[in-house]
């Protein structure tokens, strides 16, 4: 009995990674891509930035779209178009709050609005719709060895610069004040932060998408931000739901024969929902 559950568990959760290498790549970039969006969404959650997450992750689009149309699918030309219009849309924003009665909520949602329609507008007209697709929705299943190294590249980059501005991020989410009284310009390590959130963005959208790629990023971490009170352990639980998720959510949609992607976002909107519905009860009950 023991032997026969043993041998169904195998078949079913470990030999298909074993049998085909396009699994195995997709394994691995999900880990990746989960290493660092567990705690850069905890941040945005922390920092009260979530929707700007949602307007970075869209205007992305337009200098991916650029990079389409200069040098076709060449992943290190999309990759530098995502990077430069996301941080574009991050500076014109800022400039825009600052220097007009607009919030920087109203300014990030319409120039993401714009950025998605031109990028949309570009692919669909010089892509076709399969490319369209394809880099709305991303193709996990379909990473390579350029699109790992990518990944490798973003991930690591981006854990040592939140190394190194982990604490004045931190202070700024909490008590911006003391941080002011420090002498410390958080607008600094704000711009700094934005910029990795951009990259992790484009390195995520090169198996998720442009649609889906904040997901792995948001929902882990407010499932996390539920469900927990000390910040080790949010950040902790948002990289670990990334990491299982993106796991769970490739076997599924293997055996299934679903869509990778918004199957592993689906596996963590379940975590999302049933933090939810344990932190509802508990406080009911």
């Amino acid at each position: 009995m023991i032997n026969n559950a043993f041998t169904i568990a195998w078949e079913y959760l470990i030999d298909p990674f074993i049998q085909y290498t396009f699994l195995k790549r997709a394994l691995v970039a999900s880990c990746g891509i989960a290493l660092t969006s567990g705690p850069v969404g905890v941040l945005l959650v922390l920092k009260r930035m979530s929707l700007m997450g949602d307007a970075l992750s869209h205007g992305i689009l337009p200098g991916i779209a650029i990079g389409y149309l200069v040098a076709g699918l060449w992943l290190p030309a999309l990759t530098i178009g995502g990077i430069i219009a996301g941080l574009a849309v991050a500076l014109i924003s800022g400039f825009i709050s600052r220097h007009t009665n607009l919030y920087e909520d109203a300014s990030f949602t319409g120039l993401y609005l714009i950025s998605l329609a031109i990028g949309v507008l570009i692919l669909s007209a010089q892509g076709g719709n399969m490319n369209l697709m394809h880099l709305l929705f991303g193709s996990v299943l379909g990473i390579d060895q350029t699109s790992l190294l990518i990944i490798a590249i973003s991930t690591t980059l981006s854990l040592l610069t939140l190394a190194l501005v982990y604490r004045p991020l931190i202070y700024e989410c909490f008590d911006p004040l003391f941080l002011q009284a420090m002498g410390v310009k958080g607008g600094h390590y704000n711009l700094v932060f934005l910029a990795i959130v951009v990259c992790n963005l484009v390195a995520a959208c090169q198996a998720l998408g442009t649609l889906m790629a904040l997901g792995i990023m948001m929902l882990p971490a407010i499932a996390a931000r539920v469900a927990f009170q000390s910040l080790p352990a949010i950040f902790l639980a948002s990289t670990l739901i990334a990491t299982f998720s993106g796991y769970v959510g490739l076997i599924l949609s293997y055996h299934l024969n679903w869509l990778s992607g918004p199957t592993i976002i689906l596996v963590c909107g379940g975590f999302y929902i049933v933090a939810l519905l344990k932190k509802t009860f508990s406080a009911v009950f």
